[in-house]
């Protein structure tokens, strides 16, 4: 599936349909992160850039959760046909997805109605779903840590990895548990409406605008003593000049410490590399002027601290797998087809 931006025009403007398959045994806040992240888009005219439906494999009606309350859901599987988007949310009663890597014939009828092309994304063990109806055969996959194990010697075609927050793998997108269902959600609207958006959403949601699918899941871990000095200091620091060239002797040195020391703690409360977190950031720079800014690619790379087109070229097309005029011409096309909308110029 396309991860370009719809353009619409005046008269053929639909929002984009996320359907939440709602399932008995469900987690009521996992339940509730499409609806808060998707639920809050916007076009330059206020018009709402999702429209959220929950449904069940039955009839309109009750489906229990994990929790001492049900919850009513007024739309029956025949909404699964009309999603551009499908999310499964987590549950603990799968039954035979779980134990035995099948779907129920109620399920599996349910996702009969599915359109080819639709975009699929699971959170936490809604991953099991997807890995029972064949959707995820020889494709990589993560699930919540706890569960990975289990979720790889049920589904052995399946390219398990557990050290991450989720996999975008095109059409079919699937998040570690709980609170990365979040990042998941988060980064389908930047896939599909830039950094932005995405940004103004997390800021309104109260948390962090973007942790890369690829941040470690934090799992075998130590914990770093309260104790002991963090690394915050040299991250702002850093963050204050990506345009300039960062050594990590320079950022150890922002909390007195030894590079070695440094780089340890940095990854215990980080998940990554100094490195590897810098050319997350610098990536995220870019982007952000790519969209928003008629800078030249030599200048974003500038500003970006890549120093060279060449070298930020490549940083886009591993992170994003598109070369920054690519990136810039989604964008600032949809940008501008809205302000024709809009009137504006």
């Amino acid at each position: 599936m396309s991860s370009e931006p719809e353009h619409h025009t005046p008269s053929d403007f639909r929002p984009h349909r996320v359907v939440v398959l709602a399932l008995d045994g469900l987690l009521p806040f996992e339940l509730g992160i499409p609806h808060r992240i998707f639920g809050r888009p916007k076009d330059t005219r206020g018009r709402h850039l999702y429209e959220v439906v929950t449904c069940s494999i039955r009839p309109p009606g009750p489906v229990r959760t994990d929790a001492d309350f049900a919850i009513q859901v007024e739309h029956g599987p025949e909404a699964l046909a009309t999603a551009d988007t499908v999310i499964i949310p987590a549950s603990y009663e799968l039954g035979p997805v779980f134990e035995e890597g099948v779907l129920t014939d109620e399920l599996a009828a349910a996702f009969a109605r599915i359109r080819p092309g639709t975009r699929l994304a699971s959170i936490c063990t809604g991953v099991y779903v997807l890995a029972a109806a064949g959707r995820l055969d020889g494709r990589p996959a993560t699930t919540h840590w706890a569960d990975a194990e289990r979720f790889q010697r049920l589904f052995p075609q399946i390219e398990v990895d557990a050290d991450v927050l989720f996999i975008d793998d095109g059409d079919v997108l699937t998040s570690a548990g709980v609170a990365a269902g979040i990042d998941l959600c988060l980064h389908m609207v930047r896939r599909d409406h830039g950094t932005a958006i995405a940004t103004e959403v997390a800021r309104r949601t109260v948390v962090p605008p973007h942790r890369d699918g690829g941040q470690a899941q934090y799992i075998h871990r130590p914990v770093p003593d309260p104790q002991q000095s963090s690394t915050t200091t040299a991250r702002a620091w850093a963050l204050g000049r990506l345009h300039e060239p960062i050594q990590l002797r320079d950022m150890a040195d922002q909390e007195s410490m030894s590079v070695r020391t440094f780089t340890r703690r940095f990854r215990e409360e980080v998940g990554s590399s100094p490195g590897q977190w810098l050319a997350q950031q610098r990536v995220e720079r870019a982007r952000h002027l790519l969209e928003s800014t008629d800078l030249s690619v030599d200048q974003v790379a500038d500003a970006a601290g890549f120093g060279t087109a060449q070298s930020m070229r490549q940083h886009l097309q591993a992170a994003l797998g598109v070369t920054p005029t690519s990136y810039r011409r989604t964008f600032r096309a949809a940008g501008k087809a809205d302000r024709q909308v809009t009137g504006r110029t």
